[in-house]
């Protein structure tokens, strides 16, 4: 007679074949960033670098204060999200269209793991490069000015929050791709000007009526201003709409991905 395991043995299986799965893709994504840190971790330190000589320094001097703090005080947490924003999206990018592309995405799609899980070690991976480059910056700030955090919290989960929402484009972009051209071009043409007119470098408060509230329809405001809250007290927008905006992106991006997985789109194309 067979042995039929009972359902709490299988359950307990499952489960330890599920947390082996996540580690190894998260394993396998941690290695590739550190095997290539002289083009995922080097490239944002120098431009954070150049950013501050450049506007903090050079301009910001000519500047003097912008909301109330030194304009190399008030740019910091803002240049620390570019980063984040930016390198949390090609990690995953890059990452799943590689694995497209080089044709062994299937060997990980045959194996007894769930779609979403999956999808969680390739989002793991984005959040690791958004965190570590984050650091950098940090670091990178704190040879130019002083950074003073007043809500640890905020700061923690807002970066958490946005690297997890940019993490998701990325793959959705990849999932779609069709090419290499095609995963830069959304960064290039859409994710690069929504960045810079997300208030990394002013206030919207100095902008026209109209323009200031087109600015409001820029998702990337929000996460800035929370993250610089974090760090200032003091953002141009509410923090709980901030926070309402990161996690309603959030929630859903990783539907649409977890759809577009179990529909193979973009994979079995």
């Amino acid at each position: 007679m067979p042995t039929v395991m009972p359902d709490a043995a299988i359950r307990s299986s499952r489960l330890r074949q599920n947390v082996v799965g996540f580690q190894t893709i998260l394993l396998r994504e941690f290695g590739r960033i550190i095997r290539i840190w002289a083009q995922t971790v080097l490239p944002p330190a120098v431009t954070a670098t150049l950013y501050f000589l450049i506007f903090g320094s050079l301009i910001g001097g000519r500047i003097g204060s912008m909301g109330g703090f030194n304009y190399m005080q008030y740019i910091a947490p803002g240049l620390i999200m570019m980063a984040v924003i930016s390198n949390s999206y090609g990690n995953v990018v890059s990452s799943f269209f590689g694995a497209k592309f080089g044709k062994h995405l299937e060997e990980l799609l045959v194996a007894p793991l769930p779609n979403w899980l999956i999808l969680l070690g390739y989002l793991g991976g984005g959040l690791l490069r958004g965190l570590i480059v984050g650091v950098v910056v940090t670091t990178v700030a704190l040879f130019f000015t002083r950074l003073h955090v007043e809500h640890p919290f905020i700061v923690i989960s807002s970066v958490i929050l946005t690297s997890l929402v940019f993490s998701l484009g990325g793959f959705i972009n990849a999932v779609f791709a069709k090419n290499f051209d095609q995963i830069s071009w959304f960064p290039t043409f859409i994710l690069t000007p929504m960045t810079y007119l997300g208030g990394v470098f002013y206030s919207i408060k100095l902008l026209p009526g109209w323009a200031e509230a087109a600015s409001h329809a820029n998702p990337i405001l929000y996460m800035v201003n929370a993250f610089r809250y974090g760090f200032l007290g003091s953002a141009d927008v509410d923090v709980g709409v901030a926070y309402a905006v990161m996690l309603g992106f959030a929630a859903i991006l990783f539907t649409i991905a977890v759809v577009l997985m179990n529909r193979g789109t973009g994979i079995r194309d």
